[in-house]
């Protein structure tokens, strides 16, 4: 029976986030349910997006920029035909226009443009902080500022089926990289407009949303299954 988790909550959780909640909402949950003092996260996910939440505990929120630096790997679901204030579907529909005459060569062919090193844009509705401010606050008093672009670089971006308007994709990326940007970008490439619909996080650096449990199994742990679950910070820095 373990007595003491100061040592125990020293490390990495891997938790499957589900669509609805904000990273900051699971980290503030585990915190309140284990009276755990420091809980951090190492790489934000959007609200409507699921899968891999790295958390941080205790001595593991040190580790945070070595754990956010990572590559991912995204699966998503980008949709033809619609542009978003935010690029995804959680923002204002901004237009609708036809999708029907797009092929499947010209969206593959639009994705391969975007491999590599790219300069990307990042959307108003995002966390960049502009003179202190973050950008989303701007934009939801309908402020449009300019932005640098940022240098990241796609692995690959890949359609896994030919279903439109709704087209499955996988994504591989440097860290920093906005997957709803990508899908805007396609579709303003094909003159048709493009957001993205869904998005799951299934790798980030070395681990894996396979090896997570949902936010509701992590819940219903007792303390010394949660701290089963924790990766230690020795094992983390071995790697």
């Amino acid at each position: 029976m373990i007595t003491s988790f100061s040592d125990c909550f020293n490390g990495v959780l891997l938790v499957d986030k589900p669509s609805g909640c904000t990273s900051h909402d699971v980290v503030h949950q585990i915190r309140r349910t284990f009276k755990i003092e420091k809980v951090g996260h190492g790489g934000t996910l959007d609200p409507n997006a699921t899968g891999l939440l790295i958390i941080l505990l205790g001595k593991g929120t040190k580790l945070s920029d070595q754990i956010m630096g990572g590559d991912k790997i995204y699966s998503g679901i980008m949709r033809l035909g619609r542009v978003t204030s935010s690029q995804d579907c959680d923002g204002e529909i901004l237009e609708e226009k036809p999708f029907e005459q797009i092929t499947q060569e010209q969206v593959v062919a639009e994705m391969k443009k975007l491999e590599g090193d790219i300069q990307q844009m990042p959307p108003m509705v995002s966390a960049i902080k502009m003179n202190g401010v973050p950008l989303y606050k701007l934009a939801r008093k309908g402020q449009e500022v300019e932005r640098k672009t940022r240098l990241v670089h796609i692995y690959r971006f890949q359609l896994t089926d030919w279903t439109p308007p709704l087209l499955p994709f996988i994504t591989e990326t440097t860290k920093g990289t906005y997957v709803r940007t990508l899908a805007h970008d396609v579709g303003q490439a094909l003159g048709c407009g493009a957001s993205l619909e869904a998005l799951r996080r299934l790798k980030s650096s070395e681990y894996d949303v396979k090896d997570a449990l949902t936010f509701d199994q992590i819940l219903a742990l007792t303390p010394e299954q949660l701290a089963a679950r924790v990766i230690p910070i020795a094992r983390l820095l071995a790697r």
